[in-house]
């Protein structure tokens, strides 16, 4: 058998040990998975959708809010609707700025425009969001131990886009410098703040270098030291499990920032297929998220083929270490928690007690459940469709050494969720007989029931491509009848 190996596209094609497309799947350990279609489980917004939250209660009540161009939402619990929650007036965020919200305590933050200050909702209590008088605006926003950090900021009437400012000790709400711990710190020499990430320290990304913050208590309260040289030049691009397992893109490719370094994880496989691929006039719609539940981390991004929005999510394992692509139009990416369902709401799901399937002692009528999610169509989404229809292709392979063959067969190694009828499998061959030249591919050979797709095709240089739609699970590669053949 032929495996459908790791997708490198930086690499040649010829006798590679990898495979040359890898489009609407996951990378597994042996093969790939399907990645699924989007199902909207909002309604719509005003516009699209620049940034998503969940917030919980103090008694466990889950909250997803949502923010576009101008407005703030909450979904509404039983309608499902995104009701408008903005402070009086609502916003306007410029075309490059996305909304970021961290909970600190009951209180639901939000930043992300420089036109506004820090925004606060006090979750389970608040109707609308208010400004946090004597705020800062600021693109960015994290909890660093007892504190809720800004970067890139604008107060008075100056922007300081280098600039890190902090609330006071276990009040997010008050940021008079000089009180309660709250200060600022300038990092002069490593161009804009680009992000920061939270946790028992905090790390700054600069265009062109990262900074650890460490809190160290008064009189200094925090350090910053800079680490890396490197920096992140896409916000939007940072996402992380904690401020020692941090992925972002950089200039000059992927990499994942383990607390005191960056390591590669693009070069040499997807890093100049990215930078190719990446829409040059619209990297400011670049967003990025992980999926821990599939240890997974994706970036969505807007295509050269793209004319704004983001069709296209690049996918790392990051415990096989393994890339794959996915087109699919969209707006951005997050994550969110599902909602609970109330006694009222049950209606909602079925209209009999019978149809109740799950019992209701069940977690899943209290909400809480992680889904990695997006935005389409201006509502907010999940990964909960059918698989897309995906493409896979084999490394290219040279069956006889400075001679020709004639591919007579193909068999694919497919399996599906459930009946076999739910799977459609077709394939083609790619065939060249120079380097120098494109390979021509024959038209797809639909999967008959021996298992074989009964495609011909002469050449020097063969490589496979397998179509795959419906409800299938698992492929792994192919296998091939060749024979050897006189020149054409």
């Amino acid at each position: 058998m032929t495996p459908f190996s790791e997708w490198l596209p930086d690499q040649s094609a010829l006798m590679a040990a990898s495979s040359t497309v890898a489009q609407n799947v996951i990378a597994d350990v042996r093969g790939y998975k399907p990645f699924n279609s989007l199902t909207a489980f909002s309604g719509a917004a005003d516009n699209y959708i620049r940034g998503m939250a969940t917030a919980k209660t103090s008694i466990g009540t889950v909250q997803v809010f949502a923010g576009d161009g101008s407005k703030i939402y909450k979904q509404n619990a039983t309608t499902r609707a995104l009701d408008n929650v903005s402070k009086s007036g609502n916003y306007t965020l410029v075309s490059d700025e996305k909304w970021q919200f961290v909970q600190f305590g009951n209180d639901l933050i939000a930043a992300g425009s420089l036109n506004h200050p820090l925004q606060k909702y006090e979750v389970g209590a608040s109707t609308n969001f208010s400004d946090i008088s004597g705020a800062p605006a600021a693109k960015f926003c994290a909890v660093v131990r007892d504190f809720v950090v800004t970067a890139n900021v604008a107060y008075g009437t100056a922007d300081y886009p280098y600039r890190v400012r902090w609330s006071q000790i276990n009040n997010g709400t008050d940021f008079t410098i000089g009180t309660g711990q709250s200060d600022i710190q300038d990092i002069p020499d490593g161009g804009h703040i680009t992000g920061i990430v939270g946790g028992e320290y905090g790390v700054v990304f600069l265009e062109r270098a990262i900074a650890r913050m460490t809190y160290v208590g008064s009189p200094l309260i925090f350090t910053f030291e800079k680490v890396e040289n490197r920096g992140c030049n896409y916000a939007g691009s940072i996402a992380s499990l904690g401020p020692s397992q941090i992925f972002y893109l950089a200039e000059d490719g992927f990499f994942f920032f383990n607390g005191s370094q960056s390591v590669p994880i693009g070069a040499g496989k997807v890093d100049e297929f990215f930078a190719k691929d990446l829409g040059p006039n619209f990297t400011s719609r670049i967003t990025c998220s992980i999926d821990p539940l599939n240890q997974l981390v994706m970036w969505s991004y807007p295509s050269t083929e793209s004319t704004g929005n983001p069709d296209s999510i690049i996918i790392y394992n990051y415990a096989v270490k393994k890339w794959s692509l996915a087109r699919i139009d969209h707006e951005s990416i997050g994550v969110s928690l599902t909602l609970g369902t109330s006694l009222e709401n049950l209606a909602n799901i079925s209209s009999t007690l019978e149809g109740l399937t799950t019992s209701f002692d069940s977690p899943a009528y209290r909400g809480g459940s992680f889904q990695l999610s997006a935005s389409k169509d201006k509502k907010l989404c999940n990964f909960s469709g059918t698989p897309l229809d995906a493409t896979l292709e084999t490394a290219e392979f040279e069956p006889v050494k400075n001679g020709f063959s004639l591919v007579r067969s193909v068999s694919p190694y497919v399996t599906t969720r459930g009946a076999d009828t739910a799977v459609t499998v077709s394939s083609a061959v790619g065939t060249r007989s120079r380097q120098v030249s494109l390979p021509t591919f024959t038209p797809n050979v639909a999967l008959d029931a021996n298992n074989l797709c009964n495609v011909r095709s002469n050449g020097r240089y063969h490589r496979v491509r397998v179509n795959i739609a419906g409800n299938w699970e698992n492929a792994l590669g192919v296998s091939t009848d060749i024979v050897r053949s006189g020149r054409r």
